[in-house]
């Protein structure tokens, strides 16, 4: 009964999320979807994100995260290289209009793409989606659940490509779990923790170190979809926030912003910040 997850006026527990996410499954099942497929996601931190991942992932589909500042162009070379059949995505974000990008571009395997949020003209919306799989069956759903083994896929996220086009590389499901039950061990994230997710669900930091770390932990998730310095610390006093992770110009962000002294942060016991040097002066 715990609270599992708060997205503006959306709240569920770990029995709601858990619900949630098996209704999502359904979909994905009546959808085709079966242990191997792949399936994208290009869209901002918000809770859909995190029950299409969990829907998806539990029955033996592959997630590919798409980087919300990605052109049409590289999202496509993506989308073809994975050979991802379901593609979720939000209508506009950050002036990106993700499904107007892709107009045009051949991608043989995509066969649907479905919005976080409402439908909009021939794109259905993720409850559309999701009401789609009310046939499938609670036997079903254990039956994929139960194929899908420890070494499986999790995910398929690909590099920069600095060298060349990006690559895939492949995690397993034990592997996810046993790292970022280390790393969330190591820096202290716990279950009464309350825990903004500011770094992109996309990248590792936001996906792996956020979500898999919350799942494994049990706290309380509050995704952000944009770092909005007086929002996020409106957010922090709010919902008493206690765990803030970012590269280091986030921290710098916060701490030269002009209302910095109006903003309260005690509610903060933890941060973490890493992928940049940490200069000494900022930890003070």
């Amino acid at each position: 009964e715990r609270v599992a997850l708060r997205d503006g006026e959306v709240t569920l527990d770990f029995n709601a999320l858990a619900a949630r996410a098996r209704d999502a499954s359904r979909a994905f099942l009546a959808a085709g979807v079966r242990r191997g497929d792949r399936f994208a996601i290009w869209a901002p931190n918000r809770y859909e994100w995190i029950l299409a991942a969990l829907g998806a992932q539990s029955i033996g589909a592959i997630l590919v995260p798409l980087n919300t500042r990605m052109k049409g162009a590289e999202a496509a070379y993506i989308l073809e290289r994975s050979g991802a059949r379901l593609l979720f995505t939000v209508d506009e974000f950050a002036g990106n209009r993700y499904p107007e990008m892709l107009a045009g571009i051949a991608l043989p395997a995509l066969e649907r793409t479905v919005l976080f949020g409402q439908a909009t003209g021939a794109l259905a919306g993720w409850e559309e989606f999701v009401a789609g799989g009310r046939a499938v069956s609670d036997a079903e759903v254990q039956a994929a659940k139960a194929a899908v083994c420890a070494d499986d896929t999790l995910d398929l996220m690909f590099t920069s490509g600095t060298t060349g086009k990006p690559k895939g590389v492949m995690t397993g499901h034990a592997q996810n779990i046993r790292s970022f039950d280390t790393w969330s061990r190591t820096v202290g994230l716990g279950p009464d923790d309350n825990y903004l997710v500011i770094n992109p669900f996309f990248h590792s930091f936001g996906y792996k170190a956020g979500i898999i770390a919350w799942l494994v932990t049990g706290g309380t998730l509050l995704p952000v979809p944009v770092f909005d310095v007086p929002a996020v610390m409106h957010l922090i006093a709010a919902e008493r926030g206690t765990m803030l992770p970012g590269a280091p110009t986030l921290y710098q962000t916060i701490l030269n912003h002009p209302d910095r002294a109006q903003l309260d942060s005690s509610s903060l016991r933890l941060a973490v910040t890493g992928a940049a040097s940490v200069p000494v002066s900022l930890v003070e």
